[in-house]
């Protein structure tokens, strides 16, 4: 694998991270509803940990001597709050899996910087994943009489 393919995994993972900002961001401005001051907070929280995730791999990528993506991936948008979050834990186990499959790339090119830096991004992935399953099935719970 040579410097521009890790360059290109980086930025692949990099558009992952710039799509979840943008719809991060747009559900927290959007989300309407008894629960929603609560679920709002969680995704600007979110945004804001998503952002620190494309900071760095923007910078691994200038460090390697790459250009950063400026580009998101899809953007999952519109929808009540419940669609909201199952829109984000849906792109939630896509970066997850693209890390993981990132992980052990880095592994096998005995890049130790790269992988080590994906594995504390999944680590935050994985608690985004575990809070929008929770929320959805406070969602799906039967409201209290």
């Amino acid at each position: 694998m040579s410097r521009q393919d890790v360059i290109n995994v980086l930025n692949e993972l990099r558009s992952l991270e710039l799509a979840a900002i943008i719809q991060y961001m747009k559900h927290h401005y959007e989300a309407q509803g008894i629960e929603s001051p609560a679920i709002s907070k969680q995704f600007e929280s979110a945004a804001m940990d998503e952002m620190k995730h494309a900071e760095a791999l923007g910078e691994r990528i200038n460090y390697l001597g790459g250009e950063p993506t400026r580009h998101p991936a899809e953007i999952l948008t519109g929808g009540d709050l419940r669609k909201m979050i199952a829109d984000d834990l849906r792109i939630e186990r896509h970066a997850i899996n693209k890390y993981r499959e990132y992980i052990e790339l880095m592994f096998r090119e005995q890049d130790h910087v790269s992988r080590r830096m994906l594995e504390g991004i999944l680590e935050v992935e994985e608690k985004h994943e575990d809070m929008w399953i929770t929320d959805l099935a406070r969602q799906e719970a039967p409201a209290m009489a």
